[in-house]
């Protein structure tokens, strides 16, 4: 059984900076993606930012980039988001979630939308007050 579990999430000041973790369970191979996520009160589910396990390419949502890095240690079966000079607007449930089968075995396909996750896990909050 796959399980995704977040941690690192808490209040922080506008300007500082959270490392949220995701540890991963239950996969038997390297072939999956892993996204981050994020909920604010009173909106939709969105993307935040992406890594494939499979060959390790990243991407980001504009609204995060040169300031959230994302990155993988694939001993521990666990991804990190380093998220820098937080913003307000940056309040949320941020959620882990891995998406199956990002490499068919002659192309790597963009996983990177909610509906291609497989996976989720139960969220973790992060408040940045101004």
């Amino acid at each position: 059984e796959v399980q995704l579990v977040e941690s690192g999430g808490g209040l922080v000041q506008a300007g500082g900076s959270l490392r949220l973790s995701c540890a991963a369970s239950g996969f038997t191979h390297d072939n999956y993606g892993i996204g981050w996520f994020r909920q604010a009160p009173g909106k939709e589910r969105e993307v935040v930012s992406c890594i494939s396990r499979s060959d390790g390419s990243t991407s980001y949502a504009d609204s995060v980039k040169g300031r959230f890095t994302i990155s993988s240690d694939n001993a521990k079966n666990t991804v990190y988001l380093q998220m820098n000079s937080l913003k307000p607007e940056d309040t949320a449930v941020y959620y882990c979630a891995a998406a199956r089968g990002v490499y068919t075995g002659a192309h790597h396909k963009y996983f990177c939308y909610y509906s291609a996750m497989d996976y989720w896990g139960k969220g973790a909050l992060v408040t940045v007050s101004s």
